[in-house]
């Protein structure tokens, strides 16, 4: 796959193409909701320049830069304040993010997102596969669309492919595409250094398999194709520190407390990493055998 750079120096030219909802937008129950997706954790030091922001167990990261700074994930609609919360606790002014990236444009990563862009002026990058789902709140997410906006619909300012390395404030961040979960899904690649060593950190999306029938999915044609493509995919990941979309994911609640102090070692878990995948490569082979 032939890479591509995205710099993010030029988004200054494209407000034109930001549309965020002026009027309050009704939103629909999500179809599924977990207590610890809402319930507040506080803000922690991973390793280097990144953070984690997120709720107990919706995983948003926040990258600091001399640039401003970028937030990978936003949680539930709602989940701002939280968020914001665990930033300026950290001694960051949360006006400071500038750009805003997630995993997969789900209502529990991209639920927050319209409201950040407001309160901090950040844009909004996202895979080109993702994008409609953005624009219509999730409503015509394969999985969980059809029945109204479980967020606030907003669009991009501009958007990237699979394999592309996105730069900002002298980070390489570097999307991996791991479709199936979402069209969209993919997961993150960064160097991280700290003053002992520098760390390959990989926030995984791990893929989830959503749709009940995989025989039959309106709206995702080759979906079983992009699966096969990104389990094989992700078994070739080499990684030193394993992070991902839901806390539960990678364990965080096992591998720290809130008063733990700074080790990133805890997040070295390539067994755990190869765990997760074969549980969820198993549970897609099976669903793959139950349409049959």
């Amino acid at each position: 796959m032939r890479q591509r750079l995205v710099p993010i120096c030029f988004l200054s030219t494209l407000l034109c193409l930001v549309s965020l909802n002026s009027s309050a937008q009704t939103l629909v129950k999500p179809p599924i909701l977990a207590d610890s997706w809402s319930q507040p954790y506080p803000g922690f030091k991973i390793v280097g320049n990144l953070y984690y922001v997120g709720t107990n167990d919706l995983a948003c990261y926040l990258i600091a830069t001399p640039e401003g700074h970028v937030l990978i994930n936003t949680g539930l609609p709602g989940s701002a304040s939280m968020i914001r919360t665990s930033v300026e606790a950290l001694g960051f002014r949360f006006q400071d993010i500038k750009l805003l990236l997630t995993t997969h444009a789900h209502y529990d990563h991209v639920g927050g997102t319209a409201e950040v862009m407001k309160l901090t002026g950040a844009r909004m990058l996202i895979n080109e596969r993702d994008a409609s789902v953005l624009e219509d709140g999730g409503n015509s997410d394969y999985a969980f669309g059809g029945k109204g906006s479980t967020f606030e619909a907003f669009s991009a300012d501009a958007l990237y492919r699979g394999g592309d390395t996105i730069r900002f404030g002298g980070m390489d961040i570097v999307s991996l595409p791991h479709p199936g979960h979402s069209k969209g899904a993919n997961s993150f690649l960064i160097s991280i250094a700290d003053e002992q060593r520098s760390y390959k950190v990989l926030i995984a999306n791990i893929p989830t398999v959503v749709a009940a029938n995989l025989s039959s999915v309106p709206g995702y044609a080759g979906i079983v194709e992009d699966y096969e493509y990104t389990f094989e995919a992700m078994k070739k990941i080499e990684f030193d520190i394993f992070l991902a979309s839901h806390a539960g994911q990678f364990g965080l609640h096992q591998k720290r407390k809130p008063a733990d102090s700074y080790n990133p070692p805890a997040f070295v878990d390539r067994k755990g990493y190869d765990m997760i995948i074969d549980q969820m490569l198993k549970e897609y082979r099976r669903r793959l055998a139950a349409k049959n």
